[in-house]
């Protein structure tokens, strides 16, 4: 192979090479967008301190039961700052609006 055809080769990579990071990153939101469509997926991190299915074993409040349209006010609140927290307001604002309304489904969903 000479150095023309080495040349092509490599400029010929480039091409596949963008299309693959364009599939990886629309295969990102589609897993991102599969969360929503499961929120017992989202949920699953509020169990470290709400309990499993937002049954509170301890001192935290339990979710389960709770209104849905309480529970997306307190985690919008949470996500602005309106509401005093030492560790909700970090985490609320890694939500969008429709996570915060499909985590409020869900635990509105769950038994006490």
């Amino acid at each position: 192979m000479n150095m023309t055809q080495m040349n092509m080769t490599k400029q010929n990579l480039g091409l596949p090479i963008f299309f693959a990071l364009g599939a990886l990153t629309l295969a990102a939101s589609v897993a991102q967008a599969a969360d929503i469509s499961t929120p017992a997926v989202l949920a699953g991190s509020c169990s470290t301190c709400h309990g499993p299915g937002g049954q509170s074993p301890g001192t935290m409040p339990s979710l389960a039961g709770l209104e849905p349209k309480y529970i997306m006010t307190r985690l919008k609140e949470f996500r602005s700052g309106e509401a005093p927290a030492t560790l909700m307001n970090r985490i609320a604002k890694g939500y969008s609006d429709a996570e915060i309304e499909a985590l409020g489904q869900y635990f509105t969903k769950t038994k006490p």
